[in-house]
Protein backbone atom coordinates (compact mmCIF):
# COMPACT_ATOMS: atom_id res chain seq x y z
CA UNK A 1 0.00 0.00 0.00
CA UNK A 2 1.61 3.19 -1.35
CA UNK A 3 1.04 6.05 1.30
CA UNK A 4 1.08 9.52 -0.59
CA UNK A 5 2.11 12.88 1.89
CA UNK A 6 0.58 16.09 1.75
CA UNK A 7 2.19 18.47 3.60
CA UNK A 8 -1.11 21.00 3.75
CA UNK A 9 -3.52 18.26 5.44
CA UNK A 10 -3.34 18.08 9.22
CA UNK A 11 -2.08 14.62 10.42
CA UNK A 12 -5.03 12.14 10.79
CA UNK A 13 -4.57 9.28 13.08
CA UNK A 14 -5.98 5.55 11.99
CA UNK A 15 -8.39 6.05 15.04
CA UNK A 16 -11.07 8.74 15.33
CA UNK A 17 -13.57 7.27 17.60
CA UNK A 18 -13.70 4.39 19.94
CA UNK A 19 -17.03 2.99 21.84
CA UNK A 20 -16.52 0.50 24.94
CA UNK A 21 -19.34 -2.10 25.41
CA UNK A 22 -20.82 -2.33 28.32
CA UNK A 23 -23.88 -4.01 30.16
CA UNK A 24 -24.06 -1.50 33.37
CA UNK A 25 -23.77 1.76 31.87
CA UNK A 26 -23.44 3.36 35.85
CA UNK A 27 -21.08 0.50 37.06
CA UNK A 28 -18.93 1.47 33.89
CA UNK A 29 -19.04 4.98 34.52
CA UNK A 30 -18.20 4.74 37.76
CA UNK A 31 -15.20 2.23 36.96
CA UNK A 32 -13.39 4.41 34.86
CA UNK A 33 -14.17 7.91 36.54
CA UNK A 34 -12.22 6.05 39.84
CA UNK A 35 -9.54 4.44 37.67
CA UNK A 36 -8.65 7.54 35.77
CA UNK A 37 -9.47 9.89 38.50
CA UNK A 38 -11.57 11.77 36.07
CA UNK A 39 -14.91 12.84 35.13
CA UNK A 40 -17.12 11.49 31.84
CA UNK A 41 -19.17 13.31 30.33
CA UNK A 42 -23.11 11.62 29.91
CA UNK A 43 -24.80 12.09 26.90
CA UNK A 44 -28.31 11.59 27.43
CA UNK A 45 -29.07 11.65 23.85
CA UNK A 46 -27.08 8.41 22.84
CA UNK A 47 -26.96 7.19 26.04
CA UNK A 48 -23.45 6.75 26.64
CA UNK A 49 -20.40 8.42 28.82
CA UNK A 50 -18.00 10.32 26.74
CA UNK A 51 -13.66 10.32 27.75
CA UNK A 52 -12.63 13.39 27.99
CA UNK A 53 -11.03 14.81 24.30
CA UNK A 54 -10.55 18.55 24.77
CA UNK A 55 -7.43 19.25 21.97
CA UNK A 56 -7.88 19.52 18.46
CA UNK A 57 -6.28 16.46 17.31
CA UNK A 58 -7.71 14.00 20.69
CA UNK A 59 -9.34 10.90 19.63
CA UNK A 60 -12.31 10.79 21.34
CA UNK A 61 -14.74 7.38 22.71
CA UNK A 62 -17.51 6.51 24.71
CA UNK A 63 -18.97 3.49 27.12
CA UNK A 64 -22.00 2.48 25.26
CA UNK A 65 -24.67 0.42 26.19
CA UNK A 66 -26.44 -1.17 22.52
CA UNK A 67 -28.00 -4.21 22.11
CA UNK A 68 -25.83 -5.25 19.10
CA UNK A 69 -22.50 -4.64 21.31
CA UNK A 70 -21.87 -6.91 24.21
CA UNK A 71 -18.73 -6.78 26.84
CA UNK A 72 -16.27 -9.48 26.25
CA UNK A 73 -12.68 -10.21 26.15
CA UNK A 74 -13.17 -11.61 21.88
CA UNK A 75 -13.55 -7.69 21.13
CA UNK A 76 -10.86 -5.12 19.84
CA UNK A 77 -8.37 -4.01 22.56
CA UNK A 78 -8.80 -0.49 23.36
CA UNK A 79 -5.58 1.01 24.89
CA UNK A 80 -6.53 4.38 26.49
CA UNK A 81 -3.95 7.57 26.98
CA UNK A 82 -2.70 7.44 31.21
CA UNK A 83 0.80 9.43 29.79
CA UNK A 84 2.89 10.13 32.67
CA UNK A 85 0.81 8.39 35.30
CA UNK A 86 0.68 4.58 33.87
CA UNK A 87 1.70 3.47 37.94
CA UNK A 88 -0.90 6.05 39.55
CA UNK A 89 -4.01 4.81 37.25
CA UNK A 90 -2.45 0.68 38.10
CA UNK A 91 -3.04 1.65 41.74
CA UNK A 92 -6.67 1.99 41.09
CA UNK A 93 -7.49 -0.98 38.78
CA UNK A 94 -8.82 -2.91 42.01
CA UNK A 95 -10.59 -0.38 44.00
CA UNK A 96 -12.70 0.73 40.70
CA UNK A 97 -13.56 -3.19 40.51
CA UNK A 98 -11.27 -4.47 37.77
CA UNK A 99 -8.24 -6.21 37.62
CA UNK A 100 -4.66 -6.26 36.17
CA UNK A 101 -4.15 -8.45 33.35
CA UNK A 102 -0.74 -7.52 32.29
CA UNK A 103 1.42 -5.37 34.79
CA UNK A 104 3.24 -2.19 33.69
CA UNK A 105 5.70 -3.29 30.41
CA UNK A 106 8.21 -1.65 28.65
CA UNK A 107 7.43 -1.29 24.68
CA UNK A 108 10.63 -2.64 22.78
CA UNK A 109 12.27 -0.14 21.04
CA UNK A 110 11.46 3.16 23.62
CA UNK A 111 7.91 3.82 23.03
CA UNK A 112 7.19 4.00 26.26
CA UNK A 113 5.10 1.63 29.05
CA UNK A 114 1.47 -0.32 28.84
CA UNK A 115 -0.36 -2.51 31.01
CA UNK A 116 -3.75 -4.33 30.61
CA UNK A 117 -6.45 -4.73 32.77
CA UNK A 118 -9.86 -6.56 32.26
CA UNK A 119 -13.21 -3.59 33.63
CA UNK A 120 -15.66 -3.91 35.80
CA UNK A 121 -18.09 -5.23 32.69
CA UNK A 122 -15.25 -7.95 31.45
CA UNK A 123 -13.73 -6.39 28.38
CA UNK A 124 -9.68 -5.83 28.39
CA UNK A 125 -8.50 -2.83 28.15
CA UNK A 126 -4.88 -1.98 27.60
CA UNK A 127 -2.90 1.74 29.07
CA UNK A 128 -0.33 3.42 27.46
CA UNK A 129 2.26 5.92 28.63
CA UNK A 130 5.28 7.58 27.60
Amino acid sequence: MTHKSNKTAKRQSAINWFEIPCADLDRATSFYETLLDTKLARDAMEGGAIFDHTDEHGIGGTLVKRTFLKPGTQGAMVYLNCNGRLDEVLGRVREAGGLVLQPKTAVPGGHGHFACLRDSEGNHIGLHSY
